[in-house]
């Protein structure tokens, strides 16, 4: 099987947004970006909610337009909500929802973060990078029953600008204590791939939301591809990450 091993200083994951979900190309199934867990039924919940509450229309074109974009934007967007206390209130109601959906953990996302967190220089050694808020991230690790990082978590609160902009990768290096350009960025979405190329990072993606082939297609430009995380396994070697890549 093909496979590829590179040395890093730091892994920066994306984990999942609730606004960042759209429907499969191809297929025409729904689905929700992500890379560590799996919130699809909650954010297609939320915004149906939404969507009746606001009068917005058919929720499921909305879930497609929104995708890669803060839930701060989307919402202040598309429910008119001028008021920021009103916003906050409402992004909190909505991420409420989501979480009463079940966010679930992917395939080999709990298994590879707890073999970063049981090395002592590993632990130090990755964030999760996401546009959800930080109310809702350590909520929906929890649930998914995955470990929170030892550094913390950058989130959309952290930063100016939301994915594709390099900004939030960028944040995560820097609470890593690492060069962008010694950094695995690790995600699923265009968007986000997008925003570690830009930041300079290497970029795996993860075929966990979009196809091969519109991946190939976009302007992401991944350095690799892997099928899920239970294809990636990452060992400590004089004090860098070791990530080798099953690429079949």
């Amino acid at each position: 099987m093909p496979t590829a091993t590179i040395i890093v200083d730091a892994i920066l994951f994306d984990m999942d947004g609730p606004s960042l979900a759209l429907t499969n190309h191809l297929t025409g199934s729904p689905f929700a970006y992500r890379t560590l867990i799996d919130s699809t039924p909650g954010v297609f919940k939320a915004w149906k909610i939404f969507s009746d509450d606001y009068n917005l229309g058919d929720s499921e074109a909305i879930v497609h337009a929104t995708h890669g974009r803060r839930l701060y934007d989307t919402l202040k967007e598309y429910c008119n909500i001028a008021d920021n206390d009103k916003l906050q209130t409402e992004i909190d109601r909505f991420e409420d929802g989501v979480i009463e959906g079940g966010p679930t953990a992917l395939p080999g996302a709990i298994d590879l973060i707890s073999s970063l967190n049981n090395h002592p220089e590993s632990a130090r050694r990755w964030t999760i990078v996401t546009s959800a808020t930080n109310k809702y991230s350590p909520r929906a690790l929890e649930r998914a029953g995955m470990a929170l990082p030892l550094l913390g978590i950058i989130t959309s609160n952290d930063v100016s600008h939301g994915k594709p902009h390099p900004a939030p990768y960028l944040a995560g290096a820097a609470k890593c204590s690492a060069d962008p350009e010694n950094c695995l960025v690790v995600e699923d979405a265009i968007s986000g791939l997008r925003a570690g190329r830009a930041a300079g990072a290497t970029t795996l993606a993860v075929l966990t939301s979009t196809e091969r082939n519109i991946i190939m297609q976009s302007d992401a430009l991944p350095n690799y591809i892997v099928q899920d995380l239970t294809k990636v396994e990452v060992d400590v070697v004089s004090g860098k990450l070791q990530v080798t890549m099953d690429l079949s």
